[in-house]
């Protein structure tokens, strides 16, 4: 199990979809849960299932039914270009 507390809070956008491409494949390829704090709802957009919480207490929880590709989105993101 990987706790990730605002894994992405401060980071650029590319890296962002980096780190949650590296999410989604250890959950795929290595049977790893996730655990991925978020106020970002793009963030969690990545998930399969999120559970929101409110004073300690759970709000909702739904599976993702239209859950994202991080590589997917990597791909189609404009090469960075080293200064």
């Amino acid at each position: 199990m990987i706790l990730a507390d605002e894994a992405t809070g401060n980071l650029d956008s590319r890296t962002s979809f980096e780190i949650m491409a590296l999410m989604q494949e250890l959950n795929k390829e290595k049977g790893k849960t996730i655990v991925f704090v978020t106020h970002e709802p793009d963030v969690a957009s990545f998930s399969s299932r999120t559970i929101m919480l409110k004073d300690g207490k759970i709000i909702k929880d739904s599976l993702n039914e239209n859950k994202r590709s991080a590589r997917e989105v990597l791909a189609s993101l404009p090469v960075a270009e080293d200064y």
